[in-house]
C-alpha cells in the first residue's frame, strides 16, 4: 500500500478510520489505528454524553468532552488523528472552533455539505479540512464555493458511498441503484479533483462498505488515493465501545443488515435487533428532548432519541439501542487487534495486486 500526502503530511497507510459515534470511535481506536501509520479519527457526536462536567449543560459538556479526547489521543500517539464533526450538529460551529484552537490535525466534516467551513480558520491554524461528499456535484460545489469566498481547497476528499454504515447521503431508491454505486462515484469526483491540480493536490478516499484488502485494491485502481474504514475497526480490542456492542458484528449474518429511517430524516444502514423492533412498534417514543444535539430533528415527530439509543448501544446496552454498520460488517468473525486487521488487510492488498 503505497503512502500519501495531506497537505505536507505523510501518510504511511492509506487508510482513514471513519468516525462512529456517539463513542465508538474515540481518542482509544483513532491512536491505535495513527500509531500503524494511517489517520485514526474521533467522533464529535455525542461526547457531551460521554463527559458530564457541568449537569444539564449537554453543549457546554460536549466542548470539554473535544477537548479531553485530544489530550488523550495525544498522549496515545504521535501519529496523526482527526475528528469527525457532523455538520448536523446543533454545535457544529463550536466544536469546529475547539478543534481548530486545540491545533487539531484534521477536521472531517459530512452529514450536510460545509460550505463555511473555511470561515473558521484562524491565520496561525495548521487544521487540514475534508468534506466527505456523496457525489461528484457535491464535490464540485465544494470547491468552487471554498475557492471563491475562501481562496481554499479542500486537503482531501472522502466520497461516502451507498454501502457505508450510520447516516448514507443517498435517497432510499438509490442506495442500491449501480448510477450511485461508490464504484461509479470514484471516477466521477477524481475527475473534479483533478480539475484543480494546478492549485493544489487533493486526493480522492473511497469510503462505504469496504471491507477487505481487495477492496482497498479495487479502488485504488479506479483512481482513490487511499479509503475509509468503518466497521472493520469496531471489533478490535482498542475500539472504544463496549464488548456487548463489538460483540454483535461479530454474531451478525448478512440477512441481520438493513436499512432503517433516521429521526434525523436520513435513511441509515444498521444491525437489526430489539430496539429497532421496538421502534417499529411505536413503543421508543421520546417525552422531551434534553439535548438539541441535531439541527433536523423534532422529538416530538421522532420514533425514538438517536443519540440516546446510540449511546445506550456503545455504552452495551443493546436492548435500549442499535450499532450503525457497513453493509459488509458482518464478515467479521473474531474481535481482533487493529495491528492484525492492519496486517490482514495489507496480506490481502499484496494478494490482489499479485494477480493483476
Amino acid at each position: 500500500m503505497n503512502s500519501f500526502f495531506i497537505g505536507d503530511k505523510e501518510i504511511k497507510l492509506p487508510i482513514i478510520q471513519g468516525g462512529m459515534g456517539v463513542g465508538v470511535s474515540l481518542s482509544g481506536l483513532a491512536s491505535a489505528v495513527a500509531n500503524e501509520g494511517g489517520i485514526g479519527v474521533i467522533s464529535c457526536a455525542g461526547l457531551g454524553l460521554l463527559y458530564r462536567q457541568t449537569p444539564g449543560d449537554y453543549l457546554k459538556n460536549s466542548i470539554w468532552g473535544l477537548k479531553e479526547e485530544i489530550r488523550k489521543a495525544r498522549e496515545k500517539t504521535k501519529g496523526m488523528v482527526g475528528l469527525n464533526i457532523m455538520v448536523a450538529l446543533s454545535n457544529f460551529a463550536d466544536m469546529v472552533r475547539t478543534a481548530i484552537a486545540e491545533k487539531a490535525d484534521v477536521i472531517f466534516a459530512g452529514a450536510g455539505l460545509p460550505l463555511d467551513l473555511p470561515s473558521y480558520l484562524t491565520p496561525d491554524s495548521k487544521t487540514l479540512l475534508v468534506p466527505i461528499v456523496s457525489s461528484a456535484r457535491a464535490a464540485k460545489v465544494i470547491c468552487e464555493k471554498w475557492s471563491t469566498n475562501y481562496n481554499y481547497l479542500p486537503d482531501m476528499i472522502v466520497v461516502e458511498g451507498p454501502k457505508a454504515g450510520g447516516h448514507l447521503g443517498f435517497k432510499k431508491e438509490q442506495i442500491e441503484d449501480e448510477n450511485h454505486s461508490l464504484e461509479q462515484l470514484i471516477p466521477e469526483v477524481v475527475a473534479v479533483s483533478a480539475q484543480y491540480s494546478e492549485k493544489k493536490n487533493i486526493p480522492v478516499i473511497a469510503a462505504g462498505g469496504i471491507a477487505t484488502g481487495e477492496d482497498v485494491q479495487r479502488f485504488m485502481e479506479l483512481g482513490a488515493t487511499g479509503v475509509q474504514m468503518g466497521s472493520i475497526f469496531v471489533p478490535t480490542y482498542e475500539c472504544d465501545a463496549a464488548p456487548a456492542f463489538k460483540q454483535v458484528y461479530v454474531d451478525a449474518d448478512q440477512k441481520d443488515v438493513r436499512i432503517i429511517q433516521s429521526p434525523v430524516g436520513m435513511p441509515g444502514r444498521a444491525f437489526d435487533g430489539e430496539f429497532i423492533r421496538s421502534v417499529n412498534e411505536g413503543k421508543e417514543t421520546p417525552k422531551a428532548c434534553p439535548f438539541h444535539c441535531i439541527k433536523t430533528c423534532d422529538y416530538t415527530k421522532s420514533p425514538y432519541c438517536i443519540i440516546r439509543a446510540l449511546y445506550n448501544a456503545a455504552q452495551g446496552n443493546m436492548k435500549k439501542g442499535y450499532a450503525f454498520a457497513g453493509a459488509n460488517a458482518y464478515l467479521t468473525q473474531k474481535i481482533s487487534s487493529v495491528k492484525e486487521v492492519v496486517a490482514k488487510l495489507k496480506e490481502e492488498f499484496d494478494l490482489a495486486r499479485q494477480k493483476k
